[in-house]
């Protein structure tokens, strides 16, 4: 188990980037379930996941880690590519654009 999830960070750091759960559940490769137990500290995340969420968040992955409770050391990420940052909003425009489909919110 995970030492302390700062729920309310992440959720924080969501909505300054106008985000939700359900992309950086997708952005992890985590279903929404899956990402709701880490987020209630029912589950550890592994350092890939990290990694994601701070892609997505735009933090350094140590702090990631640290607001995540990960008690192994947070993995070395490499500052993020300009392909690969691409790619990662393709993705989250992909995602938001499904959501909005199926909530009925398209234009």
């Amino acid at each position: 188990m995970a030492l302390f999830f700062d729920a309310p960070w992440f959720d924080g750091k969501l909505e300054e980037r106008g985000l939700s759960r359900a992309v950086m559940a997708a952005a992890a490769g985590l279903s929404e379930s899956e990402l709701a137990l880490v987020f209630k500290d029912q589950r550890e995340v592994s350092a890939g996941q990290v990694s994601a969420f701070a892609e997505l968040l735009g933090v350094p992955a140590v702090e990631v880690a640290s607001r995540a409770g990960v008690s192994t050391p947070a993995p070395g990420a490499a500052p993020p590519t300009d392909a690969k940052l691409a790619a990662l909003e393709r993705r989250v425009a992909a995602l938001e654009a499904e959501i909005a489909r199926l909530r009925g919110d398209e234009d």
